[in-house]
């Protein structure tokens, strides 16, 4: 029979459960023991590879010769040798000759379109357009319409003349009580203490320094006064001085003529009419005749009705006031529901609940009851068999 390991026997849940943790035989590697003798460092390429006895190559390109002559150089070069210039006849013309004669007879100016093609007189087309002109009837006018047809008039009733509804004020007084007033009438309690600290004044009576910081740290320095380069006395050179330069002494003047001016002479005219100061913007704007603004004097105000004021608004004159129904609620009261009778405390839950009968997990058992003890595997696992019940014979 096979056998079944103690995590199929339970039947808790609680599958895990601790084992004894079996530590894996470790590998030791063998002691490293170096061999005897001289090592062979021959290589495949070394066994394989065949030498052979190399010749240099031998240079193709012929070795370069100087022939030295002692003769005089000749510098014509080969393309003046060879190549010679020839003398080139003309060649004839194989054109006949044309000599042009003008015709005698004068141009008749008419061309091959002119001659082929005859002018064609053009036909218009019928035209299938309705004519414009106005066709009037024979038949009298018709001006009965739909709605004078169909219209069937109707006496309209009087209307009742409402009387108008004089005002008259509420002998009740005014009640300012408005809902937010109702509902928070505010609580009492204690006023909200400043967290801002108090502000004292400081205030010394010794004498205020005027000396800053700045002022101890940086004491002014001592300055030298700045040192005078004396100059040099001027010394008159000695003698005259020459003052031909080298245009006075290399120029030559030379006898020329003056510039004739190249721009033609001037034609002016004066005649003697007098000037016309007058321009085109002077005739086409001519200065408009402007009247003064007069000055700007304030509204009188509107006159106030001589009788007594009202004091009753268009509001209070036509407003009717109906008595207010208030809004039925439909929202349940508090009120908690009181009952005569027992309470019932059956529940669905207490009435189709069945107990189970709470089975023990046979893993829990040292040795589970029915099961034989075999092994364990190298996991931890432990493995049981299960016993067959004996058969009594008959």
């Amino acid at each position: 029979m096979r056998s079944l390991c103690l995590c199929q026997i339970c039947t808790c849940g609680s599958d895990y459960r601790p084992y004894e943790i079996v530590q894996q035989p470790r590998h030791v590697p063998e002691e490293y023991k170096p061999k005897q003798g001289e090592i062979d460092l021959g290589t495949t390429y070394k066994r394989d590879f065949n030498s052979y006895q190399m010749q240099p190559v031998a240079i193709v390109r012929p070795l370069e010769r100087q022939q030295v002559k002692k003769g005089k150089l000749d510098t014509v070069p080969t393309y003046k040798d060879d190549y010679r210039a020839w003398d080139i006849q003309r060649s004839e013309l194989c054109k006949p000759e044309q000599s042009y004669y003008p015709p005698t007879v004068k141009f008749g100016n008419s061309t091959t379109f002119q001659d082929n093609y005859v002018p064609w007189e053009i036909q218009p087309r019928q035209s299938y357009k309705p004519s414009s002109a106005v066709q009037r009837s024979t038949v009298p006018f018709n001006g009965d319409t739909s709605h004078r047809l169909d219209y069937a008039p109707y006496q309209l009733e009087s209307r009742s003349a409402r009387p108008k509804d004089v005002y008259r004020p509420t002998s009740q007084p005014f009640e300012d009580l408005t809902t937010h007033r109702c509902d928070f009438q505010g609580l009492v309690g204690e006023t909200a203490k400043l967290c801002r600290p108090a502000h004292t004044t400081v205030a010394h009576n010794a004498q205020f320094e005027g000396s800053t910081e700045f002022q101890d740290s940086f004491q002014p320095w001592e300055i030298p006064p700045p040192t005078v380069k004396k100059a040099q006395e001027y010394v008159p050179p000695a003698g005259a001085m020459l003052l031909h330069s080298t245009s006075h002494l290399d120029y030559v003047p030379h006898q020329a003529q003056r510039a004739v001016p190249v721009r033609p002479a001037s034609h002016r005219r004066n005649p003697r009419v007098p000037f016309q100061g007058k321009s085109t913007t002077q005739e086409d704007f001519p200065a408009w005749e402007s009247c003064r603004r007069g000055p700007i004097k304030k509204q009188q105000p509107t006159p106030s009705p001589p009788g007594k004021f009202d004091g009753v608004s268009t509001f209070r004159c036509h407003y009717v006031p109906h008595e207010l129904i208030p809004a039925q609620s439909c929202k349940p009261s508090h009120v908690a529901l009181q009952s005569t009778g027992p309470f019932d405390d059956v529940t669905t839950y207490s009435t189709e609940y069945m107990p189970k009968k709470q089975e023990v997990c046979p893993a829990s058992y040292p040795s589970p009851p029915g099961y034989v003890f075999e092994n364990t595997n190298s996991c931890g696992h432990k493995f049981f068999r299960k016993l067959m019940p004996t058969v009594k014979a008959f």
